[in-house]
């Protein structure tokens, strides 16, 4: 009975002059969907967040994309910060996204950044429904951080994204492999098996997939990065590589460094700023 409730307040919702008996505009409430389908496989699923009296010209879109070394992580490592954003950025609708993962051999390099695309078309096809527009911003925790900037700097369908954060996600495969943090060549190993071979074996799927490479003044979107000083997964030169290619391309940007920071394991005072900034620039650079 729920779910027909709900199919039929989005159907009410999505025709805009349809009234309740007394004459009133029906409201469009909010609306949450957990594990979307947008593809075949178990994990191309999200979790959709859909605010109340939302429509198709002024309801933005957060898109989330969870960490984990692209070889293990869950959207529900991002559950958290859904309410967070919610409370920061009421006027948007949140898609916390899942994908298919390295870790099983057949889904090395580029699955990752395909799924993403794939997803992002989902969401864009479901507009109307779902009573959203076209501005889109994408938030990333280190491998999330790395796919985010890909597909935001790389492609401009479905939609030129409006925005990205970053936290502390790689930018250039290539130096992550050959410069890994402390010369830790478990770091390097861990690249090579989500790529699926090293950048020796394989140049140009490493090329293909640093984000750094498809920064130019017109690919590229106002960018917000936050990275520690103290990871030991990903070097801070990671962010500071895009930042200086933003700068260089006259592309708004913000770096934000903690320098006691490490690879996420922050207080909630470094969250609650990171938050805060993120917030501050969202709504400077996204209308």
């Amino acid at each position: 009975m729920r779910s027909i409730f709900l199919l039929a307040t989005l159907a009410i919702a999505g025709l805009g002059s349809c009234k309740k008996s007394g004459g009133d505009v029906a409201p469009v409430v909010e609306s949450t969907l957990l594990n979307v389908s947008y593809g075949a496989d178990a994990k191309q699923n999200m979790d959709v967040y859909l605010p109340a009296g939302r429509n198709t010209t002024a309801t933005k879109v957060m898109i989330m994309i969870h960490g984990g070394a692209w070889t293990a992580g869950d959207k529900t490592d991002f559950s958290q910060y859904v309410d967070t954003l919610k409370r920061r950025l009421p006027d948007y609708a949140i898609f916390n996204l899942n994908y298919r993962l390295s870790a099983i051999p057949n889904n090395i390099f580029p699955t990752q950044e395909n799924d993403v695309k794939a997803a992002l078309q989902f969401i864009y096809s479901k507009s109307a429904e779902y009573l959203i527009s076209d501005k889109y911003v994408l938030l990333g925790a280190s491998a999330g951080g790395h796919l985010a900037m890909l597909q935001a700097y790389k492609y401009t369908v479905p939609v030129k994204v409006k925005a990205v954060v970053s936290f502390f996600g790689p930018s250039d495969m290539t130096d992550m492999y050959n410069n890994p943090v402390g010369g830790n060549a478990l770091i390097s190993l861990l690249v090579a098996q989500a790529v699926g071979k090293t950048p020796a074996q394989d140049p140009a799927i490493y090329s293909s997939s640093s984000p750094v490479n498809y920064i130019t003044a017109s690919s590229a979107m106002p960018t917000i990065l936050l990275h520690g000083g103290l990871d030991q997964l990903v070097n801070a030169s990671q962010s500071a590589a895009v930042k200086n290619k933003l700068v260089t391309a006259g592309i708004v940007n913000q770096y934000v460094f903690y320098p006691t920071g490490d690879h996420g394991n922050w207080d909630n005072a470094t969250y609650f700023d990171a938050f805060t900034k993120i917030e501050a620039f969202v709504r400077a650079n996204v209308n």
